[in-house]
């Protein structure tokens, strides 16, 4: 049994002030006493650390997988241990939830080579010699040199799904199409690898998925309308008499039910501050309102549902109303993109979704560049127009702060040249998003942000250090416009 001693040692920072026989209290009171620099130092070399235990953990985990097969029955290593499922002894011996016990084990299959679709199915045999290259290669090899978290290869592994199988009569057709399917979602992986280290792991799920819609669009239509389907609503009476609801939204549902939210409780959640004196008062309000979010939402909800079409959108939502407002891309010939994002949550839809909301809200052109920035005002106001919010939206998805999730809607824009001091324009090339905390944040914690030309924004912390800030991946890919593969594909629904 490896002692805590034996572990921290591998810990420099913190192993070298602890000495023999260390115990955790020791470790506690070691850490509580150092520098702010020295404890993030120890978090980092704790990690590493734990990266490396995880790796055999999670090959272990799909050893134990590979070993506990249907077609084994009762033989299966899992079953003679009194498991139905590898899952259920792997939880039982980290004390992972089943949701991380699951992780290990799809993981730990992906990386020793097992395809888990196909030991689902023993009877279904593919010749050795018509597997086309497998496009997770990549993921393999970042897990194993340590540069990719378990986390991270389950997320960018279910974000891009399986390919498209090939719809061709001709073998050799059909051998073609599967190879180009497969390097395209190599390339992908590739590239959601390389970003890896500056994404959440929530972040490259929604880039896996929008970059799997981009290259499959009809596999995209399919799923959207999948969801569709199993869109719900039900209520039923507990045991204690409470009336109890569960509600599931399709894509175009949930966008809409998320803006409606977001538009009325945006000043709870963290959204911008207000210049209208009334705005203000009433965000004042529902600030120093006693009841929690979920009792709010919920108010929200009942009060809609009894004001029906009678009620004035602006007692509800304010200036802004809540409305879902989809992003597409357009190319120069006027050839519209495959899918499109919402502005908020940056998911995608099929562009027929787009089609049936113009014929209702209309159209908002913004011209950008390859790289989505858009023209630019000038010096003439001091305030970001709201078109050029849409701009800004369109071009940063969200908070550009390292690691915020918050969304377009919650941000104010910043002028990273000061207005009066730096005679700073009201261009959209020298405007970044950043929510109301960040904003502040920003400004009373001596950061700054600058901009060479058209290139990364880059912030810089008081002590010198510097991080790029990294538009939403989802909005890097759908501005680049990627090619789906030859329409020679079988949409995957999965």
């Amino acid at each position: 049994m490896v002692t805590f001693t034996e572990v921290a040692a591998l810990v420099p920072t913190a192993g070298s002030r602890l000495g023999e026989g260390a115990t955790v209290e020791r470790a506690q009171a070691v850490v509580q006493s150092m520098t702010d620099a020295d404890a993030v130092a120890v978090l980092r070399e704790a990690a590493e650390v734990a990266a490396h235990a995880e790796q055999l953990r999670v090959i272990a985990a799909g050893v134990i997988a590979t070993r506990s097969r249907r077609d084994a029955g009762h033989t299966g290593l899992s079953q003679t241990r009194g498991h139905r499922t590898p899952v259920s002894l792997v939880q039982q011996i980290t004390g992972a939830t089943k949701a991380e016990a699951a992780r290990h084990v799809r993981v730990g299959e992906a990386l020793i080579g097992v395809d888990a679709a196909a030991s689902a199915i023993p009877d279904v045999a593919t010749p050795s010699s018509a597997a086309p290259l497998d496009w997770r290669e990549p993921l393999r090899a970042a897990m194993r040199s340590g540069s990719l978290t378990s986390a991270q290869f389950d997320a960018i592994q279910r974000g891009l799904g399986e390919p498209p199988s090939a719809d061709a009569a001709d073998e050799d057709e059909r051998s073609a199409a599967d190879a180009i399917a497969h390097d395209a979602w190599m390339q992908a992986a590739q590239q959601l690898v390389a970003e890896a280290t500056e994404r959440t792991v929530e972040e490259l799920t929604a880039a896996g998925r929008t970059i799997r819609d981009m290259l499959d669009p009809e596999g995209a239509e399919m799923r959207y309308l999948q969801r569709f389907e199993r869109r719900s609503f039900r209520t039923w009476i507990d045991q204690d008499g409470m009336r109890r609801a569960s509600l599931a939204l399709d894509d175009e549902g949930g966008a809409f039910l998320d803006a409606i939210l977001s538009s009325a409780l945006r000043p709870r959640r963290g959204g911008p501050r207000f210049v209208d004196s009334d705005e203000a008062a009433r965000a004042a309000q529902l600030t120093d309102d006693s009841r929690t979010m979920e009792q709010l939402s919920y108010d929200l909800l009942l009060d809609m549902l009894r004001a029906g079409v009678l009620a004035e959108p602006a007692e509800v939502f304010g200036t802004r109303q809540a409305g879902v407002r989809m992003v597409q891309v357009v190319d120069q010939a006027g050839v519209a993109g495959p899918v499109a994002l919402t502005e908020d949550a940056l998911s995608a839809l099929p562009a027929a979704t787009v089609q049936q909301h113009v014929c209702d809200a209309g159209i908002v052109p913004v011209t950008v560049d390859a790289c989505g920035n858009p023209l630019d005002v000038g010096r003439e106001q001091r305030l970001f127009t709201p078109r050029q919010r849409i701009a800004l939206a369109l071009r940063d998805g969200g908070c550009m702060w390292p690691g915020c999730d918050r969304p377009a809607s919650y941000c104010e824009a910043h002028h990273i040249d000061e207005w009066a001091a730096d005679g700073g324009r009201t261009d959209i090339d020298r405007g970044i998003l950043l929510c109301r905390f960040h904003h502040m944040n920003l400004h009373h914690g001596g950061w700054r942000i600058t901009r060479e030309g058209r290139a990364d924004f880059v912030l810089h912390h008081p002590d010198g250090e510097q991080f790029v800030l990294r538009r939403r991946a989802v909005l890097t890919y759908a501005w680049a416009g990627i090619d789906p593969p030859p329409k020679r594909f079988r949409p995957a629904a999965a």
